[in-house]
Formats: C-alpha cells, sequence, structure tokens
C-alpha cells in the first residue's frame, strides 16, 4: 500500500507558474510509472503527464505540452510537476497516481493507476 499526498497548488494568475509536488510513503516509488491528472467541476478526469519507473521517459498531454515538466526524485520518494504559462482553463483539482506493478509502463488511462492522492487545488485568475 502506498499513501500519496499532493501539495504545492494555489491561486495564481494566468501566465505564472506552480510546482507541484507528490510525496510518497509507505513503499518507495522508484519503480512504479507515476502521473498526474486533473479534474475540472463538471468534467471527467483527465492526464496531464506520467513518467516512467526509471525517469527516462515522460509522456504529456497535448494541451499541456511545452508547459509543464513531470520529474522524480526517488530518493525523496517524490514526483513533481512544474508548471509555466499557466491559464484560467487549467483550473482544476490535480492528482497524482500510482502505478501497482513495477516496472510497468505509464499509461494515460486513469483506471489503470492503483493509488490516488487527494488532490491539490489549482485556480489560475485572468
Amino acid at each position: 500500500q502506498v499513501q500519496l499526498v499532493e501539495s504545492g497548488g494555489g491561486l495564481v494568475q494566468a501566465g505564472g507558474s506552480l510546482r507541484l509536488s507528490c510525496a510518497a510513503s509507505g513503499r518507495t516509488i522508484s519503480n512504479v510509472a507515476m502521473a498526474w491528472f486533473r479534474q475540472a467541476p463538471g468534467k471527467e478526469r483527465e492526464f496531464v503527464a506520467a513518467i516512467n519507473w526509471s525517469g527516462t521517459s515522460t509522456g504529456y498531454a497535448d494541451s499541456m505540452k511545452g508547459r509543464v515538466t513531470i520529474s522524480r526524485d526517488s530518493a525523496k520518494n517524490t514526483v513533481y510537476l512544474q508548471m509555466n504559462s499557466l491559464k484560467p482553463e487549467d483550473t482544476a483539482v490535480y492528482y497524482c497516481a500510482s502505478r501497482l506493478a513495477i516496472f510497468s509502463p505509464y499509461t494515460y488511462k486513469p483506471n489503470e493507476y492503483a493509488y490516488w492522492g487527494q488532490g491539490t487545488q489549482v485556480t489560475v485568475s485572468s
């Protein structure tokens, strides 16, 4: 069992930046793929970014490419999401998620992730 806790959300003006963190406890996440998703009110949860277990491969949603960077620090058992040039449409609750099986590849589908954090609110004002 792994517990994930997101932090770093908040209110930012359009064009600003935020760095989200996802700290894991209960087991190491150094050997599993991790991802960030987001969910805006009235919308389905959508993929934002993912990183493989070794940190050598990443994937991004088309809407976020060039504006976000996912990274991981195995020593800290933490995954990060650096978000730049934020837009009002980026307003959502952001969740980190972990795959269950070690060394399995990342995916874009939320139902293929076993563990989830409680989410952190990101609000971008115009």
